[in-house]
């Protein structure tokens, strides 16, 4: 069996994944608050968790893999929204959930097993709240019910965080009812106008951090294997649901893995309204960029370094999707590299991952003209390899396809053999005494340039000459030189 290897960020290291239970590996990732459109930063944990689940779906079996991401849908943040626009919180939720499936599917997001709502699970947060209370973790003031963090001894070893250092990250709201001001709302009240619910401290409706505990509990016991998120969430609201889980039930370890990904700029800046260089996802789908080229600038950057969007990546990335799509069409997966498989399992390491099929597409495009690494397969396996350790990454399925539809792929051989004559000419006569290359050299620029202005990209180098057809090709412009 593949050895995993995770970077966990409760032991700052890097560590074998045992699974509590390998028939039924466990996971959960903090989903999205649902009252807008997610933006290119939400979208990065769901291309990072999504890889793992395929991940531990390979090694332990699909049917023994749970994975869990939730839907926060009674937040402040919606009810502003509902006030804003007149609508209704429930339409406002249904809506955007569904905008939210949609656009992630776009991205080739697998849906996770469960993904609970936060209202569908009132009842069970009541009910941790009132066992916080009895065991002397939480109090009742003035309508609200607070967690005591004193009461939880190694409150912010997740993030490593002093307390001066966490009372200022958190924002704490300075409230007379607080004992600490580090105590955090389990449940607060809510007046006519705002949802609620009954409660033993009155209508009212949850704290933030109190619904992971909860459904966590609910859905994959006191403790499951690996919790994940953005490391925006690293502070408080993981540090936060550790303290509940564990004080609500110490017989558990909650999460042995916690991983989180790092934050998204755009263009080399962070990602802000102000700036003008803000877009949400659905933006770049309506602007043409297809959700796989999407995914594999994703893939680019490991998930634990600051990834950068830039539309030149993704440029780059439509031109070799699109060569590994016309190397692999009307090819059945079989098993994935190894070597793929392996840096994949080593942390999650997808730019090594794409190195491995960047060379797999190498070797198929040389196949029987120079060496190869897969000497001991055919070429038909060879493909199916390839298109297996893609689809393990989430790229080549047919479900991310369609974009490649209406790009009718041209037969560039003739061109290539061009370009290699007047290349060889013009080395031949430079390597011949009297002999002038000069023309040669300037039929073959011509010959490149008038190729790049048609939508092509022409790589030459020692081992051979290669065109790459680019998404935005006009074969119209290459008719002169048929």
């Amino acid at each position: 069996m593949t050895t995993i290897k995770l970077h966990n960020t409760k032991t700052r290291r890097k560590e074998v994944f045992t699974p509590l239970d390998k028939t039924n590996v466990r996971m959960y990732v903090c989903g999205p608050t649902v009252y807008d459109r997610a933006h290119l930063g939400n979208a990065r944990p769901v291309v990072v968790f999504d890889v793992l689940y395929r991940l531990l779906r390979h090694v332990y079996g699909a049917d023994h893999v749970t994975y869990v991401r939730n839907f926060t849908d009674v937040d402040d943040k919606i009810n502003a929204r509902a006030a804003q626009s007149g609508r209704a919180i429930g339409e406002i939720t249904e809506e955007t959930i569904q905008w939210f499936l949609e656009d992630m599917g776009a991205l080739g997001a697998l849906q996770p097993n469960a993904m609970p709502r936060a209202t569908q699970f009132i009842p069970q947060m009541v009910a941790m709240i009132e066992d916080l209370i009895a065991k002397g973790h939480a109090y009742e003031a003035e309508g609200h019910v607070l967690f005591a963090v004193e009461s939880y001894s190694k409150y912010g070893a997740l993030s490593g965080r002093t307390v001066d250092d966490m009372i200022a990250g958190a924002r704490v709201e300075v409230a007379p009812y607080k004992r600490n001001p580090m105590d955090f709302v389990l449940w607060k009240p809510s007046t006519p106008d705002l949802p609620g619910w009954d409660s033993p401290w009155g209508r009212g409706r949850p704290g933030w951090h109190i619904e992971c505990s909860a459904m966590a509990y609910e859905l994959l016991g006191e403790s499951f294997d690996i919790h994940g998120g953005g490391n925006d969430l690293m502070f408080p609201h993981h540090e936060n649901e550790i303290a509940q889980s564990c004080c609500a039930h110490p017989e558990g370890g909650f999460a042995q893995v916690w991983m989180h990904n790092e934050m998204l700029q755009v263009e080399g800046k962070k990602m802000s309204k102000s700036l003008g260089n803000f877009f949400t996802v659905r933006d770049l789908l309506d602007q043409g960029v297809p959700g796989e080229v999407i995914r594999f600038v994703f893939l680019s950057t490991h998930y634990r370094k600051p990834m950068d969007w830039t539309a030149e990546k993704a440029e780059q990335a439509k031109r070799e999707l699109l060569k590994w799509r016309k190397l692999s069409e009307m090819v059945a997966p079989s098993e994935p590299d190894p070597s793929l498989l392996q840096n994949l399992a080593e942390d999650l390491n997808t730019p090594a991952a794409l190195t491995n099929l960047r060379g797999m597409a190498r070797d198929i495009s040389d196949f029987g003209k120079s060496p190869s690494l897969y000497d001991n397969i055919d070429m038909d396996e060879l493909k199916s390899r390839f298109v297996a350790s893609a689809n393990l990454l989430g790229l080549l399925t047919p479900k991310l396809g369609s974009w490649t539809t209406n790009i009718p792929f041209f037969d560039f051989t003739h061109l290539t053999h061009l370009l290699f004559n007047l290349r060889a000419e013009a080395t031949a006569k430079m390597q011949k005494p009297g002999a002038d290359p000069k023309e040669c050299f300037k039929q073959l620029d011509r010959l490149k340039a008038a190729i790049t202005d048609a939508g092509a990209e022409v790589q030459m180098s020692k081992q051979g000459i290669e065109i790459i057809q680019g998404p935005n090709f006009d074969p119209s412009k290459l008719d002169a030189l048929k």
